[in-house]
């Protein structure tokens, strides 16, 4: 409230209410002020004021509704990612995101696939071009997979020590690889096959992209100066070159830096697709919103009393 509302001075505060949804906990506090009375609820934080939301049910059904939309609509860019250079595989794996959303059919779920083996495709030939072949023998196709995955993860996972790191990934990619091209020739798929397709490939390809840009731009598994694991990363611009970003491993304990790599930027391939207009007339609520009106509160219902049996005469002779 001081943060937000500095302008108020908070009287009383208290906790009334605290429920769970989607395994995320939140907190209702009503907090008075010398002026008026505010909703502050928590994860994220937030306040309303009670002037417009008296009903606690309605803040919070409205709070939840911001937690589950904000996240979508405030999505970062690519060239705001530090994945320099997979953006490709990521703006195939937004569009399959985005079509899952809006699928209804067995051809939009077979699209997805198509979606889900080209973001699987695009991580391969960056993988290719990061870790190129260097071995005598003939390289694979650029269409095995499979085979160009052995080579990226041999080589920038090698030995005992990187057994399991190396055999999780192989087998998240082949997995996610296999499914892909199921759900693209599936004629009885449903929405939970693709769903589980987008799942399997985002999972595989961000542990993938993470391990070879660890590699890539010189990451240590610790810092050799203290032996700390709390490496960040840290970019920025040479006075020579201020249009060229440039970034480095840092330790956040003792400040030890590594050596800097060059970023290529990465650049937006196209524009977002405007809304659709809305079918009727939108509508604006009122406030302040009072109460919530149930389908059973509509109704009077009156009780009729159980009428008493009366005891049973004795026929006289």
């Amino acid at each position: 409230m001081q943060s937000q509302a500095p302008d108020l001075a908070v009287q009383f505060v208290q906790k009334v209410y605290s429920e769970n949804v989607i395994h995320v906990r939140h907190d209702v506090w009503d907090v008075h002020t010398d002026a008026d009375r505010w909703w502050v609820i928590t994860e994220p934080m937030n306040l309303y004021s009670q002037r417009d939301f008296p009903n606690m049910d309605l803040a919070l059904t409205c709070h939840v509704g911001l937690c589950l939309r904000i996240p979508r609509s405030e999505r970062s860019k690519l060239s705001e990612l530090p994945i320099e250079p997979f953006a490709e595989c990521y703006r195939y794996m937004e569009e399959a995101s985005e079509a899952l959303r809006h699928a209804h059919e067995v051809s939009d779920y077979q699209a997805i696939g198509v979606r889900c083996r080209e973001c699987l495709l695009a991580f391969g030939l960056a993988g290719r071009a990061a870790i190129p072949w260097k071995s005598e023998e003939e390289p694979p196709k650029d269409a095995d997979f499979k085979a160009w995955t052995e080579h990226i993860f041999n080589t920038i996972l090698p030995g005992g020590s990187n057994e399991q790191q190396r055999h999780l990934l192989k087998t998240l990619l082949d997995s996610a690889w296999k499914v892909a091209n199921w759900l693209t020739h599936a004629k009885s798929s449903h929405w939970h096959d693709a769903e589980a397709a987008v799942a399997t490939t985002e999972n595989a390809v961000t542990l993938a992209v993470s391990a070879l840009i660890r590699f890539i731009r010189g990451v240590p598994d610790e810092c050799p100066a203290c032996g700390s694991q709390r490496l960040s990363p840290e970019r920025g611009s040479r006075t020579d070159d201020p249009e060229t970003d440039w970034e480095r491993p840092t330790c956040d304990k003792c400040g030890w830096t590594g050596t800097p790599m060059r970023i290529d930027p990465v650049a937006e391939r196209r524009a977002k697709r405007p809304s659709p207009a809305p079918a009727s007339e939108c509508v604006v609520p009122t406030v302040p919103l009072r109460t919530l009106t149930k389908p059973a509160s509509t109704v009077n219902r009156k009780r009729s009393k159980p009428k008493r049996l009366s005891k049973p005469r004795r026929r006289s002779d």
